[in-house]
């Protein structure tokens, strides 16, 4: 606790001080420009890896950067709304012009969609909530020639969780809407924790590539 007093304090006396003016104009509104939906992992600071000040992200975070499909909403399951929610506000209301799906390496959300249900009995929640993946497990396991390689699953797990993201957005009406009138861009963006490298989706590819 003393740890976050002592930063909460300097906040305050040095980076505050530093973008004043800044958070004196976001007093009353925001207008971000981007939704960054990114995995809940402490090591993953969405602000950090794209150098963003306040006012510019408006974020969602989740266990694995899931967004449910929009028969979800439309069947009001708890365990989704929230996520749902702040898509549809970001889209609607903040009028956001693009769109991120941020996964990352060493993801454990992604890496927990193949715990049996025994391993995951005392997370009902969690288990429900990773139900929305089966689909990137399915396919993972059909396109990995050596079911033995959990290198391998893991990295091509959470680059394809990225890409079955994109596709569950575009089950939503209004953004199917804008997207198609070129009024919002969707982005996949695949962080790599220990080298600090961002990769993003060429759908044209259908590869990974390195930002430079």
């Amino acid at each position: 606790m003393n740890n976050l007093i002592a930063g909460l304090i300097k906040f305050r006396t040095q980076d505050y001080e530093e973008h004043k003016n800044l958070f004196c104009r976001l007093k009353r509104s925001q207008q971000p420009h981007t939704l960054f939906i990114g995995c809940s992992d402490s090591r993953v600071v969405p602000e950090l890896i794209t150098k963003s000040l306040p006012g510019e992200l408006f974020v969602v975070r989740n266990i694995a950067n899931i967004v449910p499909q929009y028969h979800h909403v439309l069947e009001q399951e708890a365990p989704m709304s929230a996520t749902t929610a702040c898509i549809e506000y970001a889209v609607n209301v903040l009028k956001v012009e693009q769109i991120i799906i941020c996964g990352h390496s060493n993801c454990g959300g992604c890496g927990s969609i193949y715990l049996s249900d025994e391993e995951l009995t005392e997370l009902p929640v969690t288990k429900k909530w990773l139900e929305l993946a089966q689909t990137v497990k399915t396919r993972v396991l059909k396109e990995l020639d050596d079911p033995d390689d959990i290198m391998k699953r893991e990295w091509l797990t959470e680059q394809i969780n990225i890409v079955e993201q994109i596709k569950h957005l575009l089950t939503y009406p209004f953004i199917v809407e804008k997207y198609n009138k070129r009024e919002i861009d969707i982005i996949g963006m695949y962080y790599t924790i220990e080298s600090g490298e961002v990769f993003i989706y060429n759908a044209l590819k259908g590869v990974f590539e390195l930002a430079n």
